[in-house]
């Protein structure tokens, strides 16, 4: 029975193995990348640039049609011209850079949309906005874990600059002038993480994969490197169970697997070791002499 349910699917399907292992690649470089957004408060930035590819990876599909490189390629250059545009406009104006990141990514998805349409069927338009698991193939597998090898190579090389601008920045800046080099290499991860999800979970999905997860592993510790551990792990087991739910009960693959991965952030709403109801409500002992 268990082997019915767990093994079979991956083990007679060759799609379930490489939806397997494009959302373990996935897991395995956004939770990180979705740990520091979320302890640099940069959860909107993250969510913003997750829309801002839309755009260009509709105007590599016009040129291209459905091209790996040209989306890929289009898709990373929007990104990343969205937020120097959101960022020269917060330094420019009276806007904050949330109002001006929420700005540029709603005109950022309704403009991919409309370009789309102009040439795609729905069909084309589903794909891009939430993603085909079920459908990689060989180039994408390779760009999936391609991605996700550099990340964590960058991940590692950026780890001590990183931490230390996210936990104290005006301290590292009087030791290092490592903080604004450490925070250009993030985005690049950052945009690198959000183009290759896109492919997988669809644009408005691939950020799930970086916030649900960290956010889950946040509420179970506050040791920065245990909670990169926690949140891949979770992000991991979400990919596992929402694949196994989606072809048991036939839903859609991505937003099976973020429904999963919020499922372990509710959960941990409740009974998180470091943050959760149940912790923060419960009778605090007194020091007895």
């Amino acid at each position: 029975m268990l082997f019915d349910l767990v093994i079979a699917p991956f083990a007679d399907f060759g799609f379930m193995r490489r939806a397997l292992v494009g959302a373990v690649a996935l897991a395995l470089s956004g939770a990180p990348i979705g740990v520091f957004l979320l302890l640099r408060r940069m959860s909107l930035m993250g969510d913003a640039m997750a829309h801002a590819i839309l755009p260009g990876a509709a105007l590599g599909y016009l040129v291209a049609g459905l091209s790996l490189g040209a989306m890929t390629l289009g898709g990373l250059l929007a990104g990343l011209v969205v937020v120097v545009l959101a960022g020269l406009v917060a330094r420019w104006t009276t806007l904050r850079e949330d109002a001006s990141l929420a700005a540029f990514y709603l005109l950022s998805l309704a403009l991919g949309v409309v370009l789309m349409s102009a040439r795609g069927s729905s069909v084309d338009l589903m794909r891009v906005l939430f993603g085909s698991v079920l459908a990689l193939d060989d180039a994408t597998l390779l760009l999936l874990a391609s991605v996700s090898s550099l990340t964590l190579l960058g991940l590692a090389l950026l780890y001590r600059p990183l931490a230390l601008e996210t936990v104290d920045p005006g301290f590292l800046a009087t030791v290092s002038r490592a903080g604004p080099i450490a925070h250009i290499g993030f985005l690049m991860l950052l945009a690198l993480n959000l183009v290759a999800g896109f492919h997988a979970l669809g644009t408005l999905l691939s950020v799930g994969l970086m916030i649900l997860p960290a956010a889950t592993a946040r509420l179970w510790t506050r040791d920065v490197t245990a909670m990169i551990g926690v949140a891949m792990a979770s992000g991991v087991a979400a990919s596992v169970i929402g694949l196994l739910i989606s072809y048991a009960q036939g839903w859609p693959t991505g937003p099976a697997i973020v429904l999963t991965a919020g499922v372990f952030y509710v959960l941990s709403l409740g009974f998180g070791r470091a943050g959760g109801l149940t912790r923060s409500r419960a009778p605090r002992r007194h020091l007895r002499a």
